[in-house]
């Protein structure tokens, strides 16, 4: 049973051993600046929000794909070592669903977005805007959702329809 001062050694010994701790901790972090925010602050909606100036076409995205993405998704997108990007249309209902850029993102500026923040997987935010919009416009192009002679930039890209854009059910609990 604990008595007012038994209260009170357990508090000035807990006091006492929580400073003792804190002198121990490492100085870890430091609070962001706003350069560091804006160096990551690279979010596209799926209006198209937040994209860059720049521009590219599937022509152009062919050859940044090739020296920086193929070693890891395939020739043309078809996957391995890493995800397969293109094919995998109407496949979503069945038993062996396959989830990729053409059969299963609802918005190109996701491409954009995704590629932009973290591809190359060795390098990422490596490529330029122009690069990004130019591998982006090819990966939609192997897709379908796009012709190989079209260019995407901020006022085309959210324009594009990709081919599973309706076939999200949009959640409202309670309905």
């Amino acid at each position: 049973m604990s008595t007012p001062n038994g209260l009170a050694v357990a508090g000035a010994f807990c006091a006492l051993a929580n400073g003792a701790f804190a002198e121990e901790l490492p100085a870890l972090g430091r609070p962001a600046s706003a350069a560091d925010i804006a160096a990551w602050d690279v979010s596209v909606g799926p209006n198209g929000l937040g994209l860059p100036p720049g521009s590219g076409a599937p022509k152009q995205g062919r050859i940044v794909y090739e020296e920086k993405c193929r070693a890891c998704h395939g020739e043309k997108g078809a996957g391995k070592p890493n995800d397969q990007l293109v094919g995998g249309a109407g496949s979503l209902s069945g038993a062996a669903p396959v989830k990729t850029v053409g059969s299963f993102w609802p918005y190109a500026t996701t491409v954009f977005d995704y590629v932009r923040r973290a591809m190359p997987f060795n390098a990422p935010k490596s490529l330029s805007d122009d690069e990004v919009y130019a591998v982006t416009a090819y990966i939609l192009h192997l897709n379908g959702a796009i012709g190989e002679d079209e260019i995407l930039d901020a006022r085309t890209l959210p324009q594009v329809t990709m081919p599973n854009r309706n076939g999200f059910v949009r959640y409202a609990p309670g309905r």
